[in-house]
């Protein structure tokens, strides 16, 4: 199994102009929480906070990066877009489930002990969640992968 790791190769295929799309769909989305936020409370802002502000924008340059890329190896590229993205969503929704450990972990730690003290704990929680829905994830992707390969073969020796 690989280690998880950053590798930042992807930022420079990308164009000056999806990040500040990005940027700007980002902050945009953080003010709107805002101001939903100091109109109807803290909980309903913070329902609006959890959403992924950006995913949207993501996921449409995500798929657009690699669609061009595939197209200038010659390649048509569409599929290769749509599963670009479909990872990315992936990750999302994983990151999601931290965000969640993080959320119940600090709300729940707050109560007994200091801020600081709070927020280690809630890190520590988004992370160990995070980490161990990506080890399962992958387990269940390699389990089905060997799954498939198998059937594939049953079907051929009958």
């Amino acid at each position: 199994m690989s280690p998880i790791r950053f590798s930042s190769s992807s930022l420079k295929q990308g164009r000056w102009y999806e990040y500040l799309i990005r940027f700007a769909l980002g902050g945009a989305a953080t003010v709107l929480t805002g101001l939903v936020s100091s109109r109807y409370g803290a909980v309903i802002g913070g329902v609006f906070l959890a959403l992924p502000a950006i995913f949207c924008a993501s996921a449409t340059l995500i798929e657009k990066h690699e669609t061009r890329r595939k197209r200038e190896a010659g390649l048509a590229g569409e599929r290769r877009g749509q599963m670009a993205a479909a990872v990315d969503a992936a990750g999302a929704a994983l990151g999601a489930l931290g965000m969640l450990a993080f959320a119940v972990g600090f709300s729940t730690l707050i109560l007994r002990s200091s801020i600081p003290a709070a927020f280690f704990g809630a890190s520590l929680a988004w992370l160990t969640i995070a980490v161990l829905a990506w080890y399962v994830r992958r387990k269940m992707r390699s389990m089905r992968t060997v799954q498939q390969a198998s059937g594939s073969a049953n079907s051929r020796t009958r």
